[in-house]
């Protein structure tokens, strides 16, 4: 099979190439996905890059040892492990694994759902890591309740129009800030209000806010305390960091603050979960969340990808079709 591979850390349009691989067998309680298309994620071009150095002690310190990235899968069930009782061949499926740059993938059983029939394999594909970051921010971080106020800054990026229609979804009153191009896209969303960052500054305004999902991250933190409420949550989420520890000094300098301050100043590292991926797939069943893509790219050309989603300046979330 064809697969992005890439043997050494660096630029992944550099480093990436396409070329013939084994074709994974699926073990007990796995299947085999022929992949239909992957969403492309922030983390791809880090562990493609080798950066912050922290991942390197994880993934392998002078080269990956796995050589193929992509987390996001859609596709269809091609064969099954020993023990999966959920999962049958032809079933088409949307989830995570390890390797979806890739003409085909395992993945855990229960890393997967199915697909709504409703939704292109594309739009599956935006949906795991975005939604499932989203979903836990509002829901379980902010704990949202009906008619609070909630801004999402980088409100048109995969994870951001997540964020944008999951607080709607819980009742909550919905600011998005995003660049000129995608004002209308957020507001088509759900948003009850669209900043335009290239003529208002939201720190600067008098509004008040009960919780801010803050994905472009490009505001001091006392610019960003300063518009939420006195007992407030602010939910730095970019995955920008230093070179050597990535986000990690920004996680712990905001949890050190939270301990003298009302406000909670929450940086969180999502994990994947069964249940929350069900809780999307039926949001996106009743309509209450469309995924939006983005732009697509070709499995050759997954290094271009990479680039183009780290710029940030997407509407929607960026994905390969296989």
């Amino acid at each position: 099979m064809k697969a992005m591979v890439h043997k050494e850390y660096g630029a992944p349009v550099e480093v990436m190439q396409l070329a013939e691989t084994e074709q994974p067998v699926p073990g007990k309680g796995e299947v085999l996905i022929r992949v239909r298309a992957a969403g492309v994620n922030w983390a791809d071009w880090s562990l493609t890059c080798g950066v912050p150095m922290m991942v390197r002690l994880g993934y392998g310190v002078r080269r990956p040892r796995k050589q193929v990235r992509g987390s996001d899968v859609a596709g269809v069930v091609e064969r099954v492990g020993d023990d999966v009782t959920r999962l049958t061949v032809g079933d088409e499926v949307f989830g995570w694994c390890e390797g979806a740059f890739a003409e085909c993938a395992c993945a855990p059983e229960d890393h997967l759902v199915p697909k709504p029939a409703a939704i292109t394999f594309e739009q599956a594909a935006a949906v795991p890591m975005a939604g499932m970051v989203a979903l836990q921010a509002m829901r379980d971080i902010a704990k949202l309740r009906p008619g609070q106020k909630v801004l999402v800054n980088g409100a048109s990026g995969g994870i951001g129009l997540f964020a944008v229609q999951v607080a709607k979804a819980l009742g909550a009153e919905v600011t998005g800030v995003c660049s000129t191009p995608h004002v209308d896209l957020v507001r088509s969303l759900g948003a009850d209000r669209v900043i335009d960052y290239t003529e208002t500054d939201f720190t600067e305004e008098d509004e008040r806010y009960d919780a801010i999902l803050d994905i472009a991250d490009n505001r001091s933190l006392a610019a960003r305390r300063q518009v939420l409420t006195p007992e407030g949550t602010l939910i730095p989420n970019s995955g920008e960091g230093g070179r050597l520890g990535g986000s990690l000094s920004r996680i712990v300098s905001a949890r050190l603050a939270s301990l003298v301050i009302r406000q909670d100043l929450h940086p969180f590292l999502s994990l994947p979960k069964h249940e929350d991926l069900m809780a999307l797939a039926e949001m996106i069943e009743t309509g209450d969340i469309t995924p939006v893509v983005g732009k697509t790219f070709s499995l050759a050309e997954a290094g271009d990808a990479l680039e183009y989603a780290r710029r940030r300046h997407a509407g929607g979330k960026t994905v390969i079709t296989v």
